[in-house]
């Protein structure tokens, strides 16, 4: 087998539609180290070694060893691992540099969003059996989990959630269907929703738990990251792409 050069790497990246992909990539690194030096943002060696030593915990890379043999199967060097961590920590500082006064404000105003609930679900093609069993349930003649088990069809919702006797888990507003969220989110935990139609189906839904949102250093990260990635697209959005693309074909082509 003949040694696989750079050029037969770009070609697949083009053959697999990801040049625009990889353009866009590099064209954000440019726009963090370009935003990051009008800013006067440095660096320090203690930062650049924690996201390290943070890189190798989440990678389950112990040993230096361990690094390096990971590092060639991903076709790496201990240079390209500095580059990363330096991208890293440097797109971080630049976020909280922009975005960290607007996250308590951010969070005020969109609360509703990142309020969560606990929930199950029993989805049924007949109205009147919805309707009679949320009766019976509410009446103690039967248990929402035992409707579950007999009812849940594993075609439409699956076996493993017909199983778990129609337990979806922890849910964002967002992850809901638009006339579901408004009748669960509405609703004060713990209760049985009436059956809600929705097309053809009808949802049978017992609310466990509804879970406010405080603003802890985990959310404050998640607005944080979210803002940034937000400002970035806007950033890339400014692009030329055209004439940006235009630029880099004869150069992908010799």
């Amino acid at each position: 087998m003949r040694v696989i050069s750079p050029s037969d790497v770009l070609q697949q990246v083009k053959l697999s539609s990801q040049f625009p992909e990889i353009v866009e990539g590099i064209v954000s690194r440019q726009i963090v180290v370009q935003h990051a030096k009008t800013l006067n943002l440095s660096l320090t060696t203690e930062e650049l070694q924690k996201a390290a030593d943070s890189f190798r915990l989440k990678n389950q890379l112990v040993t230096a060893e361990q690094t390096v043999s990971w590092l060639k199967q991903q076709g790496l060097s201990l240079d390209d691992l500095e580059a990363l961590m330096h991208h890293s920590v440097l797109s971080a500082k630049l976020a909280e540099q922009l975005f960290s006064a607007k996250v308590e404000p951010y969070f005020a105003e969109h609360q509703l969003e990142y309020t969560q609930v606990v929930m199950y679900e029993i989805i049924l093609q007949n109205a009147d059996l919805a309707l009679e069993l949320f009766y019976a349930i509410q009446e103690q003649e039967t248990t929402f989990s035992a409707v579950a088990h007999h009812y849940i069809q594993d075609e439409i919702q699956g076996q493993e959630l017909r199983r778990r006797g129609g337990y979806r888990g922890t849910l964002k507003r967002a992850e809901l269907l638009p006339e579901l969220s408004a009748a669960v989110f509405a609703a004060k935990a713990p209760q049985l929703l009436k059956p809600i139609l929705v097309g053809k189906n009808s949802h049978l839904i017992f609310l466990e738990e509804v879970i406010r949102p405080q603003l802890n250093p985990a959310l404050r990260a998640q607005i944080l990251t979210e803002l940034f990635a937000s400002w970035l697209e806007r950033q890339l959005a400014q692009q030329d792409w055209p004439k940006l693309l235009a630029a880099i074909a004869p150069m992908s082509g010799s």
